[in-house]
């Protein structure tokens, strides 16, 4: 990925923001435990929490707040602990 607009670290946390076929994926790790925030590839559909990119669902969100603060719990840190790639800025309802 080399992409600059996809990936971001701050406080310790590596976020990457990348498309799969059928989703748009947000996954973070710190300290080797990782969390992901999915959605749709056409970006309208609710927000999952995973604990991985290809993990069970954990929950749905409208918000992409209340989605990162999931997933900042998840890793033990403060949700404005987890940064945002700008091409992920947009994720959300």
């Amino acid at each position: 990925m080399n992409d600059p607009d996809a990936e971001a670290e701050s406080a310790g946390v590596t976020a990457r923001y990348y498309l799969t076929d059928a989703e748009r994926l947000l996954t973070f790790e710190r300290d080797g435990r990782t969390a992901a925030v999915a959605q749709n590839r056409e970006g309208y559909a609710m927000l999952k929490v995973r604990p991985t990119a290809d993990g069970d669902e954990l929950e749905r969100y409208y918000g992409f707040d209340m989605a990162l603060d999931h997933a900042a719990e998840l890793l033990g840190v403060s949700p404005g602990d987890l940064p945002v790639p700008d091409a992920a800025a947009d994720m959300g309802m």
